[in-house]
């Protein structure tokens, strides 16, 4: 315990901080499926948590993972028309019910999923230095984003099954996921290949 930073502590407390008062919510909402991804969360904050000593996320990654935390949170917590959040249309750029765009699903989707890339880089980075400059840093996060992905439709699917009633959407609603899952995660290598970018040495006279 001596060794969690403050940092640490700060952004640990502040995740479950909302992770109880969206949990109350949906607890009182009878809402069943979002309890579910309630503790799905939980189990994710115990895997960072345990794995920090040996990952060292940077306190800029743990904060923007406690923040798509909260967003999807308040996805399915915070009521707007007759629907929740999810179902907001934040901009309408294109097409109509289900095939829709851009929500603020999507929106989530295109974040998190960025943020998975920028972690599975930095474990890369870390765990593996001979890889630094190489493509396949910035190619692997993009693939294992993607990967992980599918994971979390293979658990809304699961939420599907086992609540007669969820917001998770049919299969337009899944594809469009992948899809921004997989833009957010190849914007992601592509802003982090730009920043982290080792200066260029000054040609020689």
């Amino acid at each position: 315990m001596k060794n969690i930073k403050p940092v640490e502590w700060a952004v640990l407390t502040v995740t479950l901080a909302y992770t109880a008062v969206f949990g109350a919510i949906f607890i009182a909402r009878g809402n069943a499926e979002f309890v579910w991804y309630v503790v799905t969360l939980l189990i994710l904050v115990g895997i960072v948590a345990l794995g920090q000593r040996k990952a060292a996320f940077p306190a800029a990654i743990l904060w923007a993972l406690s923040l798509w935390g909260f967003v999807h949170m308040a996805g399915g917590g915070v009521p707007v028309n007759d629907s929740v959040l999810y179902a907001y249309v934040v901009l309408p750029l294109a097409g109509n019910g289900e095939f829709v765009f851009l929500k603020y699903d999507q929106v989530v989707h295109f974040y998190g999923f960025g943020v998975t890339a920028w972690l599975l880089w930095h474990l890369l980075r870390r765990h593996y230095p001979e890889m630094a400059g190489s493509a396949s840093v910035y190619v692997f996060p993009v693939l294992g984003a993607m990967g992980l992905g599918a994971a979390n439709e293979m658990i809304e699917f699961a939420a599907v099954v086992a609540f007669p009633d969820t917001n998770v959407g049919g299969y337009i609603n899944t594809a469009l996921d992948l899809v921004f899952n997989a833009a957010g995660a190849i914007t992601a290598m592509v802003l982090v290949r730009l920043i982290s970018r080792p200066p260029e040495t000054a040609a020689a006279p």
